[in-house]
């Protein structure tokens, strides 16, 4: 791990890769450090948001970032969503054919998987899950589309997805769903928020 400060009231901890971050965001849910207010995860990092009022400030943040001992193959604890989804996406074919599976195969692979939402990015709402199935990590397409409807359930690069509004995408669209994933009046507003396990449903 590298730790940095980051501005007066920050604490960015650097690690290798995306397993790492997940082993570090499940060590600091077993051991929270005291003065850290959030902390914000992502691929390869976690920032850390240290009330200025706290005892050692951000110093004694990073100091205690630096004693963590993540242990590989963690995942951070949250709770847990049921989504449903009518698999009749325009990519699933195309999916089928990278993965080597049938469109009922990939469908079973994708509700049988276990995913956690390892971070949130790209738009408000939106979830990068990981999953348990090797099977399902397709790239990107080669081209985005200019409009993805609200509650496209899709693939890319290894993650999963749920999108939450319309917007540009070029990920692989496996089916829609009519959860809403993003709601102001919702507290949090976010439905997959980092650390949550998600199941998905075929309907």
């Amino acid at each position: 791990m590298r730790v940095l400060n980051c501005g007066d009231s920050g604490v960015l901890v650097e690690v290798a890769d995306l397993a790492q971050a997940l082993a570090l965001q499940a060590a600091l849910d077993e051991n929270p450090i005291p003065g850290v207010v959030e902390a914000v995860p992502a691929a390869r990092t976690v920032l850390l948001r240290v009330d200025p009022g706290s005892p050692g400030g951000v110093r004694a943040v990073a100091e205690a970032a630096r004693r963590l001992h993540p242990r590989p193959g963690d995942l951070p604890r949250g709770g847990e969503v049921e989504i449903g989804v009518q698999y009749d996406g325009a990519d699933l074919g195309e999916v089928a054919e990278i993965t080597g599976m049938t469109e009922r195969e990939v469908v079973r692979a994708h509700t049988s998987a276990r995913w956690t939402v390892a971070f949130g990015g790209f738009a408000p709402g939106f979830g990068y899950l990981v999953g348990d199935d090797r099977r399902l990590d397709v790239p990107r397409r080669g081209e985005s589309r200019t409009r993805v409807p609200a509650g496209s359930v899709a693939l890319a690069g290894g993650f999963g997805g749920v999108y939450p509004r319309s917007s540009p995408g070029g990920w692989r669209l496996l089916g829609h769903t009519d959860a809403v994933v993003w709601d102001l009046d919702r507290d949090p507003p976010g439905l997959l928020v980092p650390g949550t396990r998600v199941r998905f449903h075929e309907v």
